[in-house]
């Protein structure tokens, strides 16, 4: 079996070769860079569900140990704090950890570098490449390689789109973003502070975060003109610091000024060749769906890429990574668009509107539901993908950022503890290396598991309610009845959930989420 040919060694490559590996399936890794090029770190906030890819990646308890967590986001305007959201910590993840993106690929990079099944190759910078029907042959400036399929996870600028041909239609913003990390003792909250117009930035925003290490991550937006090393010179830098800072000393972790960009590539795919994370859409940070949203492609098409390779499902199956991961970078641009109307209008009416706004809701709580400071990151809901069995009428199916979504067929299975093997755990940690069935009963596991070896060869698990959820937590979560069957994808989405055993509604289920025409076996 040829290996997956991955090119990119940040986390969305890397999180894809290690979850690759958890299947048995090896994985060339093709960076361009030298393996001590990271310096500095955009992403940094990284939520709850995408913790659970870190985890079957391996790295989650890494992180957790180092990342500050945060439960509540505050919005500010000039001196006035409008509103405030919780997020609820009452699970078995926090809903939020802030943590540099450098520390998260240094972890990544250890386990990757342990893994036998994974060959690193850096200063590899991807020049050609040309598919056949049995596979790829990818070349760099140093070598050439051949597998069985192409992940291009190499960012922005992916050489692997361009050489595909795929566009990546968008728009970019005038005004740039200034990032600065700095080392201080300051006296805020672990929370994320966002602020409008205030009087140290007039006219522009601040968002400021704690990170790990006595850091902070403040960004500044800044004029289209704004020059970082200009500022530096000038003492600007230091000034505008220290309206935040006051007198306190601090050192300067990372700095940079950016532009933010919204696009998503014509195609997520191109025979067999992938587009993950940056590569395939770019996004404007405030609300953490970037590297959130590519973790979440990078376990979607690893799982795929496995079954197909390892025989349990058709090539068929990968047809659904378009299908699944286009449609979330749609609904992730849809609602990273609305905030950048919001925070950088582009018309005159737009800038009046929002400061019409931003006035009102100092005195008038029904404005503030119309102020947007980003919709954070959340994962996509597949009720319409090819892979999904139709459940019950979704009229009236929440779409809304932030919704709590309901557990139906296409939605992320929900978590709680529960008992596996005589041990405490969690359910999500009984995902990840095959489909579950989560039925009532022993016995219709049992049932279950033979009606699945008929249909698939994809590898099933099963596991009764009855011996698993002594606190009937899960149950609760997932609307169970003594009937219900739930089929549970590897990556945790529900594939399906029946509303009585049947092996052949079982067997349907199972052969639609692998991408198999129903009469297929």
């Amino acid at each position: 079996m040829e290996p997956v040919v991955i090119a990119g060694a940040g986390p969305v490559g890397l999180v894809t070769a290690l979850l690759l590996a958890r299947w048995q399936v090896r994985a060339v890794v093709l960076e361009a860079a030298t393996a001590d090029r990271r310096a500095g770190s955009r992403a940094i906030c990284f939520q709850r569900d995408v913790l659970d890819v870190f985890d079957r990646a391996g790295c989650a308890d890494d992180m957790l140990a180092e990342g500050v967590t945060w439960t509540t986001g505050r919005t500010f305007y000039r001196e006035h704090e409008l509103f405030a959201v919780t997020f609820p910590d009452s699970g078995p993840l926090p809903p939020w950890i802030n943590i540099s993106q450098a520390s998260v690929e240094c972890y990544l990079l250890a386990r990757a570098a342990a893994e036998p099944l994974i060959d690193l190759r850096f200063g590899h910078r991807v020049t050609g490449l040309s598919c056949d029907d049995d596979g790829v042959e990818v070349r760099t400036d140093l070598s050439s390689v051949r597998g069985c399929h192409l992940v291009g996870a190499d960012g922005a600028r992916s050489s692997v789109r361009q050489l595909l041909g795929i566009g990546f239609p968008g728009r970019s913003f005038a005004d740039q973003f200034l990032i600065c990390d700095i080392r201080a003792d300051l006296p805020f909250p672990s929370e994320r502070r966002f602020f409008f117009n205030p009087s140290w930035n007039p006219g522009r925003q601040v968002l400021v975060h704690q990170c790990p290490g006595g850091v902070w991550r403040i960004d500044w937006q800044v004029p289209a003109g704004f020059d970082l090393e200009a500022e530096r010179a000038s003492g600007g830098l230091d000034a505008r610091i220290r309206q935040i800072t006051g007198d306190r000393r601090y050192e300067i972790v990372w700095a940079t000024a950016y532009r933010f960009h919204e696009r998503v590539a014509d195609a997520f795919a191109a025979g067999r060749a992938f587009l993950a994370g940056d590569a395939a859409h770019l996004y404007a940070p405030f609300g953490a769906r970037g590297l959130n949203s590519g973790t979440q492609d990078a376990e979607n098409l690893a799982w795929k890429l496995a079954h197909v390779t390892r025989g349990w499902a058709p090539p068929s199956l990968l047809d659904s990574y378009q299908a699944e991961r286009a449609a979330a970078a749609r609904e992730n641009l849809r609602v990273t668009s609305a905030t950048m109307e919001f925070l950088v209008p582009q018309t005159d009416d737009l800038r009046r509107r929002r400061a019409e706004v931003l006035d009102r809701a100092v005195c008038d709580p029904g404005a503030r539901s119309q102020i947007n400071s980003g919709q954070l990151a959340e994962p996509y809901w597949y009720t319409a993908s090819p892979l999904t069995t139709p459940g019950p009428s979704l009229a009236g199916f929440p779409t809304e950022p932030g919704a709590l979504r309901p557990p139906v067929p296409g939605v992320l299975c929900p978590d709680g503890p529960c008992v596996a093997d005589g041990s405490p755990t969690r359910l999500r940690r009984l995902f990840g290396r095959s489909f579950v069935l989560l039925t009532a009963r022993a016995a219709t596991a049992a049932a279950g598991l033979r009606a699945a070896a008929a249909a698939v060869a994809a590898p099933v698990t099963a596991y009764a309610l009855d011996d698993i959820d002594h606190r009937g937590v899960l149950g609760s979560a997932l609307a169970a009845t003594p009937d219900s069957v739930h089929v549970v994808r590897p990556d945790g989405h529900l594939a399906a959930v029946l509303p009585r055993f049947t092996p052949a509604s079982l067997a349907s289920a199972l052969r639609r989420a692998v991408g198999a025409a129903p009469q297929d076996r």
